[in-house]
């Protein structure tokens, strides 16, 4: 048994170093939309009115690192004047995405100001982009808010010096690109259910979707990218399930030792209270070194 778990120890060991040593990955999310084609079908989901915009005008600034050092499923980009920014929600809810995305905001503005050599320290007033953030919830929670800000709540609506508003996005308008992501989505839990986390959870969603010309151009031409992807974040969450059941045994084990060695500590202060054995039979009989049965006997005025 103890040799089980010492091999569980050192794999799970063996994966987390193997999955800080990769380098980031996409998420299907920001592998989708790194395309313009799909990017423009998203922001014209999003501003129907806008019917000028082309691919040109578009600007990816996604920031690839400064919020997780693995999968990411975050998207910046500019359009004109706009500063976009998505973020996907999966199907856990959290308000921390508002910190999130409040933390993604102050990081691409910081770098558009360096990118268009905009000095904060000089008399001019800055031009900013106006921004716009979006979370798009994939999940299925019942309570849908249109929107959810920053002061309502961590500050129950009371003024401060800052607020963020987020815009929810949950399903889409039927067919847009928006709508196809979800439906994507769906159908992979569905699967997951079915087939549970393997390749051919994946490869069967994949084919659903293009059975029913969900993401069909984009599966049709990424499926391997896409199925690599998906592997990696069944993997990585493999790999986080067998940390933690590593670190739960782990504490187990050290309160295990902790609890044995003070009840072999107490059986030895009451050998020397009876005063009866030696120092060297307690410390054989409470298996404690005999230093610190004479530290106890010190501490007792027994010696």
């Amino acid at each position: 048994m103890a040799n089980n778990k010492s091999e569980m120890l050192e794999n799970t060991q063996h994966k987390q170093e193997k999955v800080m040593k990769r380098t980031i990955k996409d998420s299907v999310f920001t592998n989708l939309f790194q395309d313009k084609k799909y990017l423009l079908q998203l922001y014209k989901a999003l501003h129907p009115e806008d019917n000028d915009v082309t691919e040109d005008k578009l600007t990816d600034i996604t920031i690839k690192n400064v919020l997780t050092d693995n999968i990411y499923n975050d998207l910046g980009f500019m359009v004109d004047n706009k500063l976009m920014i998505l973020v996907e929600a999966q199907s856990t809810w959290t308000m921390n995405i508002i910190i999130r995305a409040l933390l993604y905001l102050v990081q691409t503005v910081h770098d558009y100001f360096d990118r268009t050599k905009q000095n904060l320290y000089k008399s001019k007033k800055v031009q900013m982009p106006i921004p716009e953030i979006y979370v798009i919830y994939t999940g299925n929670r019942k309570t849908r808010p249109s929107e959810i800000s920053l002061s309502q709540e961590f500050f129950d609506g009371k003024e401060c010096c800052i607020d963020v508003k987020v815009k929810m996005i949950y399903d889409g308008k039927e067919g847009d690109i928006i709508n196809q992501y979800v439906v994507f989505t769906k159908v992979c839990n569905e699967q997951i259910t079915l087939h549970g986390k393997t390749q051919k959870a994946i490869l069967e969603s994949i084919r659903i979707c293009k059975d029913k010309n969900v993401l069909k151009e984009y599966l049709e031409s990424r499926e391997k990218e896409v199925v690599d992807i998906m592997m990696v974040l069944y993997d990585e969450e493999e790999v986080m399930r067998s940390y933690l059941e590593s670190e739960i045994y782990e504490a187990s084990q050290k309160a295990s030792q902790k609890a044995s060695q003070n009840e072999r500590i107490e059986a030895a202060k009451r050998m020397l209270e009876d005063g009866t054995l030696s120092l060297d039979k307690i410390a054989e009989f409470s298996n404690l070194p005999v230093e610190v049965v004479k530290h106890l006997a010190d501490s007792l005025q027994l010696v």
